[in-house]
């Protein structure tokens, strides 16, 4: 009886758009993209529905998946990771794996270790300790965290000019900037304009382009903040190189690192000074194709 070639699935929910790639081989069977409205990874039964109804959505007709592999947005445990996965099974006879988005970079770099770091909306970096077991730093929110990410960097913007409105300074580039994209006539009306919003995350990282034309424009509040930003980033693979991960590569990945040369050559700077040996590298390709990476580890 003839074999047939297995059918792999990987998945990249990421915090706005989710991409499915299938193949067969080397043959590209669906290549789907969606927005990520309706994922709910804190809730493993929905979870795995919404991924089940994608790939029916995305495959051929009567297709079923060899293996499956999902990086998800906000999947930030392993015990997390392992109830989706216990969920999907129920949908799929085969085997699956599923982890947090940010792991999908190392693989599709086509590394076997490394670091992982996002620096889009939220900021977060991932890696592996020695035996395996999976490590995340950063990822807490614009609220709490997130620096270097654009939300983080919007708050740390308006925290730098709040300061210097407080020293009695004029309100400078950066200061003009904010003002306008928030709507409001003076410095001090930024706080309620911030609290206001619904969508934390992102309603303040839309925002962003404002701190990068800031600096641009000569405002030394900005650059600082971008050079603060950087340092953040950094920080993050420092502390996992602290905890035993492997450094040595770190993928970077992100809407907001990757398009801004000034935030990336800032962190690459800090990582030099404060980490070395660990080299960045930037991600060229798209993260689904880690997940069809896992995939075809798993058949």
């Amino acid at each position: 009886m003839q074999e047939t070639t297995p059918l792999v699935v990987g998945i990249d929910v990421g915090g706005t758009k989710t991409h499915l790639r299938a193949c067969t081989g080397d043959a590209l069977v669906a290549d789907h993209v969606r927005t990520s409205s309706g994922w709910r990874p804190h809730d493993p039964v929905a979870a795995a529905g919404w991924l089940a109804a994608l790939v029916a959505d995305a495959l051929p007709t009567g297709a079923r998946p060899s293996a499956l592999a999902l990086g998800g947005h906000a999947c930030e445990t392993p015990r997390q990771c392992d109830q989706i996965r216990t969920a999907l099974q129920l949908h799929f006879d085969a085997p699956a794996s599923v982890v947090g988005d940010a792991e999908l970079l190392v693989p599709a770099a086509g590394l076997d270790k490394g670091v992982g770091l996002v620096a889009g909306t939220g900021s977060v970096a991932v890696g592996r300790l020695p035996d395996g077991t999976p490590v995340q730093v950063g990822g807490w929110g614009a609220v709490l965290g997130d620096e270097g990410g654009s939300a983080g960097l919007v708050r740390e913007a308006a925290r730098a000019v709040w300061a210097a409105h407080d020293h009695g300074e004029e309100p400078d580039a950066l200061a003009h900037g904010l003002l306008d994209a928030f709507g409001v006539a003076e410095v001090p009306a930024l706080g309620a304009a911030l609290e206001s919003a619904k969508d934390v995350s992102a309603e303040w990282g839309r925002h962003a382009p404002v701190v990068f034309a800031a600096a641009e424009a000569g405002s030394p509040l900005a650059r600082a903040v971008i050079d603060e930003g950087g340092r953040s980033l950094a920080a993050l693979v420092g502390q996992l190189a602290a905890r035993g991960v492997a450094v040595d590569d770190v993928v970077v990945a992100g809407s907001t690192i990757l398009a801004q040369s000034v935030l990336y050559d800032a962190f690459a700077s800090a990582l030099a000074d404060g980490v070395p040996g660990a080299r960045p590298r930037p991600l060229r390709v798209p993260p689904v194709l880690g997940a069809v990476s896992l995939a075809r580890s798993l058949v």
